[in-house]
């Protein structure tokens, strides 16, 4: 099992790259955070997994431990490939996920592009006794139904889950609890 990969980029493609190594070049399927950060020629180190199927070797690569981890818990869930759980994690940080699950939230996982509500419900049953709460992530706040459907307006303008949880955490306390009112204060964040 190839467990992690420290070489240079030769070529980023749109779901992966591909890594040289000892003269050999690996593609490693990445999620988007990693695939946006490195250029050819830049110096690369991935956690991997390799999943084995009947017709194909694949890697996929992951800057943290943490994130190969998940990956990994996902890939358990009924109906989740090793695509999936990479647009989850393209999508969603794994505070985020780890914040859902905390705070049953399955909806959180509704927003990663072909995941619907049913699948999102299966993640939440299979990862609620497998992903430990942090202790930070206890004390962390809970979203009201204001601030998801503030998260659910900046996705929809484009940006990420990630980003858009970002915006809603910076918001002042004090701001109103309207959707329209809390919205502007978050796009404030993107300024």
């Amino acid at each position: 099992m190839i467990s992690i990969l420290n070489g240079r980029v030769i070529e980023c493609l749109q779901d992966s790259l591909i890594i040289s190594l000892g003269g050999i070049g690996l593609q490693v399927y990445v999620p988007t955070s990693v695939r946006e950060q490195k250029r050819p020629g830049d110096e690369v180190f991935v956690h991997t997994y390799m999943v084995v199927r009947q017709d194909a070797l694949q890697l996929y690569g992951f800057e943290t431990r943490e994130e190969r981890d998940i990956f990994v818990l996902l890939l358990g869930v009924d109906g989740i490939g090793p695509r999936l759980a990479l647009a989850t994690l393209s999508t969603l940080s794994p505070d985020a996920i780890q914040r859902a699950i905390f705070h049953e939230q399955p909806e959180i996982f509704s927003r990663v592009p072909g995941i619907g509500k049913k699948t999102a419900q299966k993640i939440q049953l299979y990862l609620q006794d497998r992903i430990p709460s942090s202790v930070g992530l206890q004390a962390g706040p809970v979203l009201t139904d204001i601030d998801t459907e503030v998260i659910a307006a900046l996705t929809s303008l484009g940006y990420s889950v990630v980003e858009a949880q970002s915006a809603v955490q910076s918001i002042h306390k004090d701001v109103a609890q309207d959707v329209e009112t809390r919205l502007r204060a978050a796009l404030q964040f993107f300024a």
